[in-house]
């Protein structure tokens, strides 16, 4: 008799999800001719590093954002 492999629970969509900083996106997600994010106004890089940055970096990363839909009004 062969023992069945134990279950293991599903790897969350994104392993560093930190709920000290919460994602930026809204869903909207259409980038502009700069290559910002009509919806949360991050660069397109910030948004492939959000993954894998840290707290720090993700409130600076936010900062940024807001700079930028304050310039944006």
């Amino acid at each position: 008799m062969t023992q069945a492999a134990p279950v293991r629970p599903p790897k969350p969509l994104y392993s560093n999800v930190s709920p000290a900083v919460p994602s930026p996106c809204t869903g909207v997600c259409r980038l502009d001719e700069q290559k910002v994010c009509l919806g949360c106004m991050r660069h397109v890089e910030d948004i492939r590093e959000w993954r894998s940055a840290d707290d720090a970096r993700r409130r600076v990363i936010c900062a940024e954002a807001s700079e930028r839909r304050k310039a944006a009004c």
